[in-house]
């Protein structure tokens, strides 16, 4: 079903859309600041705790908060772009020309 939307509506909805993704874009940058400050604290810890250097910044538990918050950060990227993000419509007719090209070669 087609649904035509007046001159308002569609701005009231492109509006929602815009604001939805600039929430994502401050969340992204949000989560690369405070991680960055967080591991330098935790690697900083490490080092007085008489870790040296190299342990501390290789250490997992130093960076296991950018896994789990990342999850968060994929999840609201699915939300706000939706999968069409990696498979729209072109990235299908490239897979499709490719297989093609790829049987017409066999022959």
């Amino acid at each position: 079903m087609d649904r035509k939307f007046t001159q308002d509506q569609k701005y009231v909805l492109v509006r929602k859309r815009v604001e939805k993704i600039s929430k994502f874009y401050k969340h992204l940058a949000s989560y690369v600041i405070v991680n960055i400050f967080l591991t330098a604290i935790f690697i900083a810890g490490d080092v007085n705790d008489g870790d040296t250097f190299s342990e501390a910044l290789f250490d997992y538990h130093n960076y296991k908060i950018w896994m789990y918050w990342g999850i968060g950060i994929a999840f609201q990227a699915l939300n706000t772009f939706g999968f069409n993000l990696f498979f729209n419509k072109s990235w299908e007719e490239r897979k499709i020309k490719r297989y093609m090209e790829e049987q017409n070669n066999r022959r």
